[in-house]
Parts: structure tokens; sequence; C-alpha cells
């Protein structure tokens, strides 16, 4: 069944939708909307990620209040920055950020961490998943950056996933 069905409640999803844009229950579209919810889950079946396997539950309610504060203290020190860009402009630098972490949903988690930090940008990632690139708007040293990065989001995310 499984195999014929991988993702029950996205096809439900998707052929309420086919339904709910069509504005029609005919014939045809609950036809067409239910071959749409059978077919694109089956398509799309080698692109869904390998499941999750959390090791630590306990590490994500720390990741998740320390991500908070980190988002409202970068979202003060950007604001800070560039409401005295005209007497100190922003040291902005791209960082390249030797990675120990391997774990696809674990990069995964650290981009959209790095996507919700105001001031940083996650640039590239190396085809080998070694280095991460990233751009920091105001940089006083790099060194701690990396530390702080690693220490701070890489190695939870490592207790999390790996």
């Amino acid at each position: 069944m499984k195999r014929l069905l991988p993702a029950p409640w996205l096809s439900l999803a998707l052929w309420l939708l086919w339904l709910v844009l069509n504005l029609s229950v005919s014939p045809g579209n609950l036809l067409l909307g239910a071959l749409l919810g059978l077919l694109a889950p089956l398509l799309m079946a080698p692109l869904r990620p390998l499941p999750i396997r959390i090791r630590r539950p306990g590490v994500i309610i720390r990741l998740f209040f320390v991500v908070g504060r980190d988002v409202i203290v970068s979202n003060l020190q950007v604001a800070w920055g560039v409401l005295m860009c005209g007497s100190r402009p922003p040291r902005s630098h791209f960082v390249k950020i030797p990675l120990d972490l391997r774990d696809a949903n674990g990069l995964a988690a650290l981009s959209m961490i790095t996507t919700v930090v105001p001031g940083t940008i996650w640039s590239e990632l190396a085809l080998d998943r070694s280095i991460l690139l990233l751009h920091v708007f105001d940089l006083e040293d790099e060194a701690s950056f990396i530390e702080h990065f690693k220490t701070t989001y890489e190695r939870p995310l490592m207790e999390i996933f790996e």
C-alpha cells in the first residue's frame, strides 16, 4: 500500500487543493484532482528526504531558545549597524566555515537557522559538504565568529541528528 500511496495526507491535500482552485466538484475535476493527488507523490518520491532520526530531543528545546535569543540580539545589532552606517560602515565579509555536520536534515536545519538570524546569509555549501560559505553583515573577528557558529549551532545539530 505504501508503494502505491507513499504520502496519503499529501495526496488528499493535493486533491482538495485542486478542487478548491478550480471552484468545481464536477466529475472531471474530481478525477483530475485524484489523478494529481496519486501521481504527484509517486513521481516525487525520489526527491523526499531520508527519514529523520532524532538522537537527543532535549537539545532541540535548548537550541530553539538559543536561536530565538540570537534572532532578537541580531535584529538589534543589524538595526544599530544600519543606523550607524554613516559614521562607521559595516565590515561585511564572506566567511568559510569548516563543517563537521554531514547529515542532510541537520544541514537543512542549519540553513534555516542562518536564514532566520539577521546578518547572516547562507551563500554556498561545498559539494562534499565540508565547507559552508556565509556572508556576515558586520564581522569583527572571523575566528571568534566561526567558533561561535560551530559551538552554538553546528554542535547541537550534530547531537540531534548524528
